[in-house]
């Protein structure tokens, strides 16, 4: 496991973070809301083992960071209410679930009709996808059913042996204690909040 300071700098990190997907490995980083699990979002064997880090049961879907709408677009449908609620909310703490596009089918999007990301208030993480050039996984870092933790140290207390299986840590120090994403599904062309996070299910529901 190598690990690297965020004072090393965003360009720096987000350079080596892309190197370590594009080699199939998984990288435990900062976000604008606790650290999350990265690997290519689009491939088997990377996000195979996110499920496994995680414990993770592999029906559960995992979410998506990627640098702009643009991006997103090529793996999912970005509709009008998803751009209306990417213009005020994003980046940020919001996480898009959309209806997936024809022939996305691998990794995170085996299986699913729905392709979820992010675009996080997080200048690592977009250097990342602008670096990467497409999705990689964006979930916490934690045990299923556990607490996400807010340090480097506690997270791989938490995790044990299988933190064998993180190829590069990006330590930012003590993360604020911060509510998760706020999760809405916009495939019928209407906001559903799934899960109420740092933005108020009021707020998105304002949208209608």
């Amino acid at each position: 496991m190598e690990v690297i300071s965020l004072e090393s700098g965003v360009g720096k990190a987000a350079i080596r973070a892309a190197g370590v997907l594009r080699q199939g490995g998984v990288i435990l980083y900062p976000t604008d809301t606790v650290y999350g699990l990265g690997a290519d979002a689009l491939s088997d064997d990377a996000v195979a083992k996110i499920y496994a880090i995680k414990g993770m049961d592999v029906t559960k879907p995992v979410h998506a960071a990627v640098a702009d709408l643009e991006m997103a677009d090529k793996y999912g449908e970005v509709n009008d209410i998803a751009r209306k609620l990417a213009e005020k909310f994003l980046p940020g703490a919001l996480t898009l679930i959309l209806k997936i596009r024809e022939g996305v089918n691998s990794g995170i999007a085996m299986g699913r009709a729905d392709f979820a990301i992010r675009i996080p208030k997080n200048e690592l993480c977009l250097e990342i996808a602008r670096t990467f050039g497409k999705p990689f996984t964006t979930t916490s870092a934690n045990i299923t059913g556990q607490p996400p933790a807010r340090t480097v140290g506690e997270i791989v207390a938490q995790l044990g042996d299988v933190a064998q299986y993180i190829d590069l840590v990006i330590d930012a120090g003590a993360l604020p204690d911060r509510k998760p994403s706020t999760v809405v599904n916009v495939v019928s062309g209407f906001p559903s909040v799934i899960r109420e996070g740092e933005i108020p299910a009021a707020d998105i529901l304002a949208f209608k």
